[in-house]
């Protein structure tokens, strides 16, 4: 019966341990009841101002928001009629062989360094 009876050193940390989830958990609380404490308050100014005077709060808001509506893609050249002149997109026929011969090298390549290290390595 003495193997299964827990050493008193253990129980300090578990108790530290404890004692340190509760003053979080008391922290916690406290900073819950701070936010909902806000969003009351906030609720509450909401409703105490007239109508047209938020109105006027969304439209300022949404004006200056619209500078980081910006779009990051590049404008494509070959497609763009601000040249004035509509034209046909150019055929796509030599980049497409090009990349054909360019992968057809790089598969022979990949052969061969396979075929060198079959007849290198012996496995």
């Amino acid at each position: 019966m003495a193997m299964f009876s827990r050493s008193p050193k253990s129980t300090p940390p578990l108790r530290r341990r404890q004692e340190e989830l509760i003053s979080r958990e008391a922290e916690l609380r406290e900073r819950v009841e701070q936010l909902e404490r806000m969003i009351s308050n906030t609720s509450r100014i909401t409703a105490d101002t007239p109508r047209p005077r938020r109105e006027e709060g969304r439209t300022k808001t949404t004006t200056s928001d619209k500078r980081f509506h910006v779009s990051v893609a590049l404008p494509d050249e070959g497609y763009s009629n601000e040249s004035g002149s509509i034209r046909r997109p150019r055929s796509l026929r030599k980049e497409r062989r090009e990349g054909r011969i360019v992968f057809l090298v790089l598969v022979i390549a990949l052969a061969v360094a396979v075929i060198w290290l079959v007849s290198h390595l012996h496995f």
